[in-house]
């Protein structure tokens, strides 16, 4: 039997928000009136089904965990949204209480106030009580306080409603743990380039709420570059068309696309010279450290709509290719700027990356561990598998350990300093040597302390490699 849900306590909703919470009484944004003709492109181009959605596979292909909801078998469950703006959190929650038959209420944790939850939950109750359930969809959820999300937890555990929350922030950190524990988190991922370009395609042939009527097309190079500077963000692609189109005499050109953006981009062709001599350009500036002409080079592509993605990839890959073990936070640096990255966006994530650019550019620099990995790998193709030596191998049985499995291993921690000289190689490569520190940063460190350890019982020369080219093909 329904219960009646406790009123929300004015302490822990401010009541002076300027805004109301929009809710609807039937299943979904097709409850809603339409956005008129003047409404933002995006806006009307909002999907009316999840057939119409793009992206996501992950949560909602076959298999995947939202697809019993997709397929109308599933029960629709508290759960939690974490994303990139524009990555459709808004609009999946609400083509998925449609699906569920559910009713769908929206609040923001921004502009909403106590007046707005009261009437919410309320219309919640008094459908839960006609047999109907409410979806209760919390924008920016992690905008509330502690207190905030604390007071939502009744109504979540009664099933007075369903909560959706949806947040750009990670919900480990600003969604309590008991909200965390009685909703699923599921990742959004910004979208990828084709689901872009379909969205873009969809908006310019839909006669009723896109821009068909106008007759207005796209030429292949425009498209591509709105679908990069749009970034992974739907609303931001929708926007730039709108704009792009307004300017566009029959059919949407470069010069269009780069008026919307109010700035002239350098011709740059993703898939072209100019493309991989820049990026070239690019990572030479870093490993040579000249912090001065890696920005120039960031920027370059920044500016010309590069997928910034593709700029922290090779950015990691760089802090493990020519930083390495010189400055082992490298490494971290470029991780998490490209973590910061996905959360922020654009235009504020260019200093995320200004900050990452210019300390991998000012690190020490070393490329032994790729030294190392090429030796190694040349060593395993030349002999094959060699055999394990019988004091390293696992003896988990009575049997393994009578064949002489582990016989005569001895354990580093029950040695002085945590170390004893011991045999690692297979037999066959017992003097070899891969990895040879250098003598800046930390590697310096990890040298004088290698020696230390091995210096009287390793004294093979370490094992070159020839390897053609620069390293990383740039």
């Amino acid at each position: 039997m329904p219960r009646t849900a406790p009123p929300a306590s004015g302490e822990l909703f401010p009541s002076d928000s300027a805004a109301r919470a929009h809710s609807g009484s039937d299943t979904g944004p097709g409850s809603d009136p339409a956005p008129g003709a003047d409404a933002p492109l995006a806006e009307r181009m909002r999907p009316r089904s999840l057939e119409e959605f793009q992206g996501q596979e992950h949560l909602l292909g076959p298999d995947r965990p939202l697809r019993p909801v997709v397929e109308g078998e599933g029960r629709l469950s508290s759960m939690i949204f974490w994303g990139p703006p524009g990555s459709g959190k808004t609009t999946l929650a609400a083509l998925l209480a449609a699906r569920a038959g559910l009713r769908f209420a929206a609040v923001s944790a921004v502009l909403s106030g106590v007046k707005d939850l009261r009437a919410e939950v309320a219309r919640a109750e008094e459908a839960r009580q006609m047999g109907r359930a409410t979806v209760l969809f919390v924008d920016e959820i992690h905008r509330f306080n502690k207190a905030q999300q604390d007071a939502l937890l009744p109504y979540v555990e009664r099933g007075t409603v369903v909560l959706i929350g949806a947040t750009t922030e990670n919900p480990s950190f600003e969604v309590i743990s008991a909200l965390r524990s009685r909703a699923r988190v599921f990742t959004l991922k910004a979208l990828e380039a084709a689901d872009i370009a379909q969205i873009v395609q969809t908006a310019l042939h839909d006669g009723e709420r896109g821009l068909g009527a106008s007759g207005v097309g796209i030429a292949p190079e425009a498209l591509d570059l709105l679908t990069r500077l749009a970034v992974g963000d739907a609303r931001r692609a929708l926007t730039l068309l709108d704009a792009a189109a307004e300017r566009a005499d029959g059919r949407i050109e470069r010069a269009q696309v780069e008026a919307a953006v109010e700035a002239r981009l350098p011709d740059y062709d993703k898939d072209g010279d100019q493309h991989y001599d820049v990026i070239s350009a690019f990572i030479k500036s870093m490993r040579g450290s000249d912090p001065d002409a890696s920005m120039y080079w960031l920027m370059r592509m920044l500016e010309a709509g590069e997928d910034p993605r593709f700029v922290t990839r090779r950015m990691i890959i760089f802090a493990s290719e020519d930083i390495g073990n010189a400055d082992p936070r490298a490494l971290a640096v470029a991780n998490d700027a490209a973590i910061a990255f996905d959360r922020i966006g654009l235009p504020e994530g260019k200093l995320i990356l200004s900050q990452a650019v210019t300390y991998l550019a000012s690190a020490p620099k070393s490329n032994s561990a790729l030294n190392a990995m090429a030796a190694a790998g040349e060593a395993v193709r030349e002999h094959g598998a060699l055999p394990v030596p019988m004091h390293l191998r696992n003896a988990p049985t009575p049997l393994m350990k009578s064949e002489g499995h582990g016989d005569g291993y001895r354990y580093p921690h029950s040695h002085e300093g945590h170390f004893v000289p011991a045999q690692y190689l297979p037999d066959r490569l017992a003097d070899e040597r891969f990895y040879e520190p250098g003598d800046q940063g930390d590697e310096a460190d990890i040298a004088a302390r290698l020696h230390a350890w091995w210096g009287t019982t390793k004294r093979a020369p370490v094992r070159k490699v020839d390897k053609s080219g620069d390293g990383d093909g740039s």
